[in-house]
């Protein structure tokens, strides 16, 4: 049974940090960061302190802000490594020209050095406090994304190479994905010996397009790849259970707020496939709300 203070935690920090991420997520500067780390303290601590004082937290003096620091933020703050990211496989081998078809757009964008973004799944405590991930680069980063009506919908960032590598890893012979992407995920199972087809449920006909035209000749494996557009959970009660996919793994939803209903519908048909293995994108941040 979670604690009615940690509970209380939750809230206020993750209030404290929506707020920031869909508002300020660049109000971190270079100057302040780089005046902190001269004197001998790391890089996140420096834009923890800086985050904490931003929210109104006094961790010098208040005792229970300083708890609230000590208890979160040490563990949420992440200086991340552009080259890291930048040597994985899709990175290097994946190359997209910016293009336009109907309503969906392929393009690079780019994280400003100290803008902050979610980087990973929520962590969750042994006391039920839930920490969300937050990282930044020291210098710019690009990333590829496909834009729909001018909305970055689709992108491959350090949170999707983060949050899908369990499900790369765990992937195995016949696979079944429901959503298409960037093919981010159909490319990394692709390459793996023990996968022997992958098949994408897509029902964006200009985001499969897309895909085909300028993404999928890039594939060393791109006879493994099967595009079928459908609805996902159409397909999922009427088709899905007719085939023995060995792995199902799901990435309909944009995050947590639109992806609970998706994910708890996909859910159900898991029964009627009981010998498949199955996965959905960061389902433990989705546990933690639910």
């Amino acid at each position: 049974m979670v604690k009615e203070n940690v509970k209380q935690d939750n809230y206020k920090v993750f209030s404290l940090v929506s707020n920031y991420l869909n508002n300020a997520p660049d109000y971190v500067e270079k100057e302040e960061i780089e005046e902190l780390v001269e004197s001998g303290i790391s890089y996140e601590y420096a834009f923890s302190i800086i985050l904490a004082a931003a929210f109104g937290l006094d961790i010098v003096d208040n005792t229970a802000d300083r708890e609230l620091f000590n208890q979160y933020f040490l563990q949420m703050i992440h200086h991340l490594d552009g080259g890291t990211y930048s040597s994985n496989p899709y990175y290097k081998n994946i190359k997209l020209p910016t293009i336009k078809i109907g309503n969906s757009e392929l393009k690079y964008e780019k994280y400003k050095p100290f803008e902050a973004f979610v980087c990973d799944d929520i962590i969750q405590t042994k006391e039920g406090r839930q920490i969300p991930q937050i990282g930044f680069f020291d210098r710019e980063f690009i990333y590829p994304a496909v834009l729909e009506r001018n909305r970055i919908w689709m992108t491959v960032t350090p949170n999707e190479i983060e949050t899908i590598q369990e499900a790369v890893d765990q992937a195995f012979g016949h696979v079944l994905t429901y959503g298409l992407g960037l093919g981010y995920y159909a490319y990394m199972v692709s390459e793996k010996e023990r996968v022997k087809t992958v098949t994408i449920v897509e029902k964006n006909e200009d985001v499969i397009q897309l895909f085909k035209q300028y993404i999928l000749p890039q594939f060393d494996n791109a006879e493994k790849i099967t595009i079928i557009k459908a609805d996902a959970f159409e397909f999922a009660e009427e088709k899905m259970p007719m085939n023995n996919y060995d792995f199902v793994f799901t990435d309909l939803w944009h995050d947590v707020s639109d992806g609970l209903d998706m994910y708890l519908r996909m859910k159900e048909f898991e029964k009627n496939c009981p010998g498949t293995v199955f996965m959905y994108w960061i389902e433990q941040s989705i546990t933690c709300y639910l």
